[in-house]
């Protein structure tokens, strides 16, 4: 039913956390497969993909993830991202009626601070993204990493709620 894609580069801790956000929804059936697009990991990134059982792709990046992936969705996730208890069934519930893409709630463990608010512009695949696998596949045929993907869109924001992952350096 549903494909998770991760793009990752030296993520190997944030990678872990979100895997293990993941495990309900592979129990459930909802998760049919992950796959860790990955952009020049140097650190130990791709041992904790395998370990994982998950599929692997040291090149290509989002765009070759898109084309393997064998779920009628997609969700997107930042490694270190984290969703929380119930996030299945609101997935469900939206892939069963809707087309159009969706973000996760941000977990109130996650809330930024008022400056950066005002100071910064959030990362556009930071509340995750559920997206049609064909909807994604025109979004990223020009070469768009995941964040390109989920930039600009309009979406749904779903009930579920995730941790967001640490802003990278």
């Amino acid at each position: 039913m549903l494909s998770v894609l991760i793009e990752t580069r030296n993520d190997e801790e944030g990678l872990a956390r979100t895997l293990a956000s993941l495990i309900s929804g592979a129990v459930e059936g909802v998760v049919r497969e992950v796959i860790v697009c990955d952009r020049g990991s140097t650190d130990q990134t791709h041992y904790v993909a395998e370990h994982a059982g998950c599929v692997f792709l040291a090149d290509g990046g989002i765009k070759t993830g898109i084309a393997q992936a064998k779920g009628d969705w997609l969700l997107l996730l930042e490694p270190g991202a984290r969703l929380a208890e119930g996030w299945t069934d609101d997935v469900m519930r939206h892939a069963a009626k809707l087309a159009m893409a969706a973000r996760f709630a941000r977990s109130k463990a996650s809330a930024r601070p008022f400056w950066a608010r005002v100071t910064s512009r959030p990362r556009a695949l930071e509340q995750g993204l559920v997206i049609t696998r064909k909807q994604a596949a025109v979004l990223g045929r020009n070469g768009a990493d995941a964040e390109g993907i989920a930039r600009g869109l309009a979406m749904k924001t779903l009930e579920a709620e995730i941790v967001v992952a640490p802003a990278r350096n």
